[in-house]
């Protein structure tokens, strides 16, 4: 079987798929890339079986046909962390903490960045939004640095290209080269369900919905949990 997925799934897929493949319920080849491409070639009509995408992502694909909007599943939660080049004088804090005690501490850090690195996904695309809503769009300018589709955030401080960077958590922990401050404050989080669901060019779709309810259950919950993903309310 075979799946496509965005980048910010890819590590715990890889090991539910693992988990999957032992309890002999299928063996599923899982490609990851940036979120956008991937909806992008499932609309297109590339034939796969499950797709795993942010929640909002893989509902619109649903409603175009491309995914049987009945097996939509949420399966992880993931939150925005905050981090810096290891090297940083920043402190650090727990990593499941927030980075800051509030949005006027966050927006401080951002002044004072010399340049924010961001992803191309939802959070990405929230971060910026939020940051527009605050007025300091025009403020930040060309400090504002998207990653290129497909390029961790965490790469882009590594290289030293960024001075503070936006990305899930999952994403950034254990991650070479970085230092993560911690989640987003409480009052401007931005959280992320990521899902899965059939894709209607699926060539056993009995099996892939057996897929998709394992990875749902109970029993994978601790899997998630190690790659720092939140169950799904």
């Amino acid at each position: 079987m075979k799946a496509i997925s965005s980048m910010a799934t890819r590590l715990v897929l890889a090991d539910l798929m693992a988990a999957a493949a032992a309890e002999r319920l299928a063996r599923v080849d899982v490609e990851s890339v940036g979120g956008v491409d991937a909806a992008g070639r499932v609309a297109a009509g590339e034939a796969f079986d499950l797709v795993f995408l942010a929640s909002g992502a893989l509902s619109r694909l649903a409603a175009d046909g491309h995914v049987d909007a009945e097996t939509v599943t949420p399966l992880v939660l993931s939150q925005v962390a905050i981090a810096v080049p290891s090297g940083s004088s920043e402190k650090a804090v727990r990593p499941d903490g927030p980075a800051f005690a509030d949005a006027a501490g966050l927006r401080d850090a951002l002044r004072n960045a010399t340049r924010v690195g961001y992803s191309t996904g939802p959070s990405g695309t929230a971060l910026a939004k939020m940051i527009d809503d605050w007025g300091m769009s025009s403020e930040l300018g060309d400090r504002l640095v998207q990653a290129r589709p497909g390029i961790p955030v965490a790469r882009s401080l590594a290289d030293g290209e960024v001075d503070l960077g936006f990305q899930q958590l999952s994403e950034l922990v254990g991650q070479p080269g970085v230092r993560i401050l911690g989640v987003m404050p409480d009052d401007c989080a931005i959280d992320t369900v990521f899902s899965g669901g059939v894709a209607t060019a699926s060539a056993d779709q009995a099996r892939a919905r057996k897929v998709l309810t394992f990875f749902a259950s109970a029993a994978v919950a601790p899997i998630k949990a190690q790659h720092s993903f939140g169950v799904p309310a």
